[in-house]
C-alpha cells in the first residue's frame, strides 16, 4: 500500500543575525542553512497495516505524513501510496486517504457539526443514501448523538476531535495518516479514540499510519513501529522486539510483609527502587525464573509482579544512544 525508497525533504532555511544591524545585513545578503527534515529513508507498509512513526520533536515523523499525503513535494527519493504518486494530488488519491492532526482543525467553528460534514460529503461527492449510512455508523462507535447540531466552538476538545475523525472518514479512506490524534485529551477520551481507530482497521481493513508521544496509544494500537531521529530512521521492526533489544532485562516488583535493608536485597539482583516494602529489581530476562524463586524462598513476599521495563524508557534509550538498530524495512507482520 505505501512504499518509500530513499525518500528525502530539505529546506533551505534563512538566517541572520539579531538586532537591527542583522536585519539590514539581511536586506543585501541572506545567509541560508539546508534543514535534512527527513533523510533518505525506507520503509514498506502492507495494506491493511497498523504502523507507529516515531520520533522525539523535530525527528521529521510529520514531514513524513506530509510527504505521504502530498502537502509537501520530496526532496529526493521515490514514493507511492496506494498506487498513486502523492505529490500529483490526483482525486483519487485524496479520495483514498485522510490525514488527521491532533494540533490542527478542519471543522468550521461558528457551524454545526453537522453543516461540517455536509461541507465533507460534497467535497467528497458522497451520495445522500452512503452518506446518511455512514454518518450513522459514525455517531455509534464514536458516541456522537447530541453533538452534531452544536457548533463546533462550544464543543469541548475531546468532543471536537471525535467530530475531526467522523468528518475525515466520512468517504471512507482506505489509507489514514494520524498526527497526535489524542494530544490533550483526557484519559477516556484518549481511551475512546484508540477503540475506534482499532475498530476502524479491522472493519474496513484500512491502513494507518499512527504518530503520538502517548506510549500507551502506541501500545494499544501497533504492533510494528518506525522510529526516526533527524529524519533518518533508528528502527523499523516489531515494538517487542524493539523491547527485548533494548531492555534486556525485565523488573521484578514486590510487595514485603517485613522492611529489609538494601544491602540484603542486592545480593539477589540490581535493585531498581526500594521504599518502605516496596522493592523493585532488574533481572535479565534468561533469570527471571530462578530469581523469582530465590525472592520468594528467602523474603516475607506479600505479593509479586513481573513487567516489562516501560517503553518510554526503551525509547528514550534509543534516542540517546543514536544507534541504528534498523531491521529490514517492511518485515514486520501486521
Amino acid at each position: 500500500m505505501i512504499k518509500a525508497e530513499a525518500l528525502s525533504k530539505h529546506f533551505d532555511v534563512y538566517e541572520r543575525e539579531a538586532g537591527f544591524l542583522g536585519s539590514l545585513r539581511a536586506l543585501f545578503r541572506r545567509e541560508t542553512s539546508v534543514v535534512k527534515a527527513v533523510d533518505g529513508i525506507s520503509f514498506e507498509i502492507a495494506e491493511g497495516e497498523m504502523v507507529g512513526l516515531l520520533g522525539a520533536n523535530g525527528a521529521g515523523k510529520t514531514t513524513t505524513l506530509k510527504l505521504l499525503s502530498g502537502l509537501l513535494h520530496p526532496s529526493g527519493g521515490e514514493l507511492s501510496v496506494a498506487g498513486f504518486a502523492p505529490k500529483r494530488r490526483q482525486r483519487e488519491f485524496l479520495s483514498r486517504i485522510a490525514f488527521v492532526m491532533g494540533h490542527k482543525e478542519q471543522l468550521t467553528w461558528d457551524l454545526t457539526a453537522a453543516d461540517s460534514f455536509l461541507v465533507n460529503q460534497a467535497i467528497y461527492d458522497i451520495p445522500d443514501g452512503v452518506y446518511r449510512q455512514r454518518l450513522a455508523e459514525l455517531i455509534e462507535l464514536l458516541a456522537l448523538d447530541g453533538l452534531l447540531d452544536r457548533q463546533v466552538r462550544k464543543l469541548s476538545l475531546g468532543e471536537r476531535m471525535k467530530c475531526e475523525l467522523a468528518a475525515a472518514l466520512l468517504h471512507q479512506p482506505s489509507v489514514l495518516f494520524l498526527d497526535e490524534p489524542t494530544l490533550g485529551l483526557d484519559v477516556n477520551t484518549q481511551r475512546a479514540i484508540r477503540s475506534f481507530i482499532a475498530a476502524y482497521n479491522r472493519r474496513l481493513g484500512a491502513t494507518v499510519i499512527l504518530t503520538s508521544h502517548y506510549m500507551a496509544d502506541v501500545t494499544a494500537l501497533v504492533e510494528r513501529v518506525v522510529v526516526i531521529d533527524e529524519g533518518q530512521i533508528l528502527f523499523d521492526g516489531r515494538l517487542r522486539d524493539l523491547a527485548a533489544r533494548l531492555a534486556p532485562r525485565k523488573i521484578l516488583r514486590l510487595q514485603l510483609l517485613q522492611p529489609q535493608s538494601e544491602d540484603s536485597l542486592g545480593r539477589f539482583a540490581e535493585l531498581r527502587s526500594c521504599e518502605d516494602l516496596e522493592v523493585e529489581f532488574l533481572v535479565e530476562r534468561d533469570a527471571v525464573a530462578q530469581v523469582t524463586a530465590l525472592l520468594l524462598e528467602a523474603l516475607p513476599v506479600a505479593d509479586i509482579a513481573i513487567e516489562e521495563v516501560p517503553i518510554e524508557d526503551v525509547i528514550g534509550q534509543l534516542f540517546q544512544s543514536g544507534d541504528k538498530l534498523l531491521a529490514t524495512p517492511g518485515t514486520a507482520a501486521p
